[in-house]
């Protein structure tokens, strides 16, 4: 049985996840309306998304450091914060037709963004190995269900010409109520150095975790996965409204059906990974995200690029949550490695798509899409680096011991157990 605080945890760590995907659907579906009371081309839009970058590798750089000297709690508040008034700042930036306030609130968001939510992450692995169940492709999928209903309403608020102003400050009304109900329930103390998550001890040096193999490759599906969900969640209204001819508001409804995908995709992980496995959900998500950039890209048909986009959000959906539980499984030290590995996600997740501006701005940004392509394509060959549960090794533990050509388990410890019980 879950005890009562761990399960209101785990719901405060759902809005955690809910809240930044409602903010960053409200801002994404603005950017044709965001880019015309700027005045200024792809580039240029590229340019001021290079504030979203730069306000990331800030919050993500420092992050790991103020996770463990503070703890998660702290650092979780600070990035919501952070969010909240970026949205602010970017509404009244728009309003004003001031491009660098628009860059100066896409930068905190970034920054409250990458702090935030690689705190979530880490405190997320934990509530996994006090469950034993697959919660970070659940506590992602939160994420994706706030980009649907921002986008609805982003969506809505295009048709009816609501101000950007008047949408995204109602958007952090709603945020910081969240927040206040929200944050009580995260306990104080996880995550600092002092005491491992997984043993509650004080935890013992050893070589860095970033000179661990199987855990770089780890990190190099998530890049390529994360780079693939944030240049949609940047790009994807500009590139249908700019690449496929369509107009502000059927840009943005073909968003919200890429984010209907990336949640149907993680609500319905649990399924699959208990069935098949970490690689194998891997290298198909990743198939999935590969055919439906393809199409996006070299497809002239509007009705076959905007389905082609719900194969890119299923085969995006999967592989940041299922990497950072890899991660934590893979050895020894939980939260450095679920730092390291949410790290290089949020790099590639908000650092990675402004770049994407730029190329958009001299080939157009179907063919700044082949970058993507060529990251996704490359999942599907180190996908089986994920695959790190054995059999009678818990969660966090050092599964490096384990012989060349051992089994690896697809299900959570205590599942089988569970399972044996129920036919009992």
């Amino acid at each position: 049985m879950i005890d009562r605080a761990v399960r209101r945890r785990r719901q405060a760590l759902f809005l955690f996840f809910f809240l930044p995907g409602i903010a960053m659907s409200s801002w994404v579906t603005r950017t044709p309306d965001v880019r015309d009371q700027l005045g200024v081309s792809t580039g240029q839009m590229g340019l001021i998304l290079f504030g979203l970058s730069v306000g990331s590798m800030s919050g993500i750089l420092c992050s790991g450091r103020l996770v463990s000297r503070f703890s998660t709690r702290p650092v979780i508040a600070l990035g919501t914060g952070l969010i909240i008034v970026s949205m602010v700042v970017i509404g009244v930036g728009s309003a004003a037709s001031s491009a660098p306030m628009v860059a100066a609130g896409l930068c905190m968001f970034g920054a409250g963004m990458g702090a935030g939510e690689v705190a979530v992450n880490v405190d997320g692995a934990d509530v996994e190995r006090l469950t034993d169940t697959a919660v970070l492709p659940t506590l992602h999928g939160c994420f994706s269900l706030g980009t649907v209903i921002g986008g609805l309403i982003g969506m809505a608020a295009t048709a009816a010409a609501l101000p950007v102003a008047w949408h995204l400050t109602g958007v952090a009304v709603a945020a910081a109520g969240i927040l206040v109900y929200a944050l009580r329930a995260i306990p104080a103390g996880m995550g600092t150095k002092e005491t491992s998550p997984a043993t509650g001890t004080a935890q013992h040096s050893g070589p860095p975790v970033w000179r661990d193999r199987r855990l770089l490759l780890i990190g190099g599906i998530v890049l390529a996965m994360a780079l693939a969900e944030g240049a949609a969640n940047d790009w994807l209204p500009l590139l249908m409204v700019d690449g496929h001819g369509l107009d502000a508001a059927l840009g943005s409804l073909v968003f919200v059906g890429f984010a209907a995908a990336m949640t149907l995709g993680r609500f319905s992980g649990t399924y699959f990974l208990n069935r098949f496995g970490r690689g194998a959900v891997i290298r198909a998500s990743a198939v999935s995200g590969a055919v439906g950039l393809t199409l996006v890209i070299f497809s002239d048909s509007v009705v076959v690029a905007a389905a082609a986009v719900l194969f890119w959000g299923i085969g995006a959906s999967l592989g940041f949550p299922v990497a950072l539980s890899a991660a934590g499984d893979s050895g020894p030290d939980q939260t450095a490695r679920v730092s390291l590995v949410a790290t290089i996600g949020y790099v590639a997740f908000l650092v990675g798509p402004p770049a994407l501006g730029f190329l958009g701005d001299h080939y157009g940004l179907r063919s700044a899409m082949l970058v993507v392509l060529v990251f996704v394509a490359a999942a599907i060959g180190i996908a089986p680096a994920a695959d790190t549960r054995n059999p009678g090794v818990t969660r966090g533990s050092s599964s490096q011991g384990t012989p060349p050509g051992a089994p690896v388990s697809d299900m959570w410890p205590g599942e089988r157990s569970s399972a044996a019980d129920d036919r009992r």
